[in-house]
């Protein structure tokens, strides 16, 4: 089992971060996403579903670990701490009104928690409760979550991470073709769905991102 201090350094080191929902994996399914994902590269993948039961989410989850163990990957979980912790995740990502930070630090000392925020009171709730890390968003106008902030667009999303001190992923909407510009603003951890995981080879997309990503960082 990793320490939180291995899980932080993995996510330090990642840069595109993939988010799988079966609803958006074109009838393939979420294992067959993932092991792309692991193929192409990625450092880390986090599953989210919202409609199955905890029998069969217990049971993708644990198949998904075998993946990511075998390329050392991380796995993040959306929402279900419960799941994570049976299934030997490395991690979970809460929203607003999922189950407490502080209590599920408690909980799960050394797993690696994730919080969604969308404007600064949130930001700095989660900074003050202990997030290994956040995210900021939406970015885009975006189908694949529903919140009630809309959008930010770049320019709040930029004023709203000069107050984050700790790793932060950007998330809503984005497409390769938004890669150039928001690695040049020093986003680092780039969260992306169905740009992903609708691509017809998933593993060749992976690598065209994350080479996008170096290239821009670098230019």
């Amino acid at each position: 089992m990793r320490t939180l201090s291995e899980r932080i350094s993995i996510f330090q080191n990642s840069d595109l971060y993939p988010v799988v929902s079966s609803e958006f994996c074109n009838g393939r399914s979420v294992c067959e996403i993932v092991s792309g994902i692991a193929a192409g590269g990625a450092k880390l993948v986090q599953i989210r579903e919202k409609n199955l039961s905890d029998c069969a989410m217990f049971e993708l989850v644990k198949k998904c670990k075998e993946i990511t163990d075998r390329y050392q990957m991380l796995l993040l979980v959306d929402d279900r701490l419960d799941i994570a912790m049976a299934a030997h995740a490395d991690g979970v990502h809460l929203g607003q009104d999922d189950f407490p930070l502080p209590e599920a630090k408690k909980l799960a000392p050394e797993m690696f928690f994730g919080v969604s925020t969308h404007n600064a009171e949130e930001i700095d709730k989660a900074l003050a409760d202990g997030c290994s890390y956040l995210n900021i968003g939406p970015m885009f106008p975006t189908r694949t979550k529903s919140v009630a902030c809309g959008a930010l667009g770049l320019e709040t999303i930029e004023e709203l991470a000069k107050r984050v001190t700790c790793h932060f992923s950007v998330m809503g909407g984005i497409k390769e073709h938004h890669l150039e510009l928001l690695t040049s603003k020093g986003f680092k951890h780039i969260a992306m769905v169905t740009e992903i995981t609708q691509a017809a080879d998933v593993e060749a997309k992976v690598r065209q991102l994350r080479q996008l990503m170096k290239v821009s960082k670098n230019v």
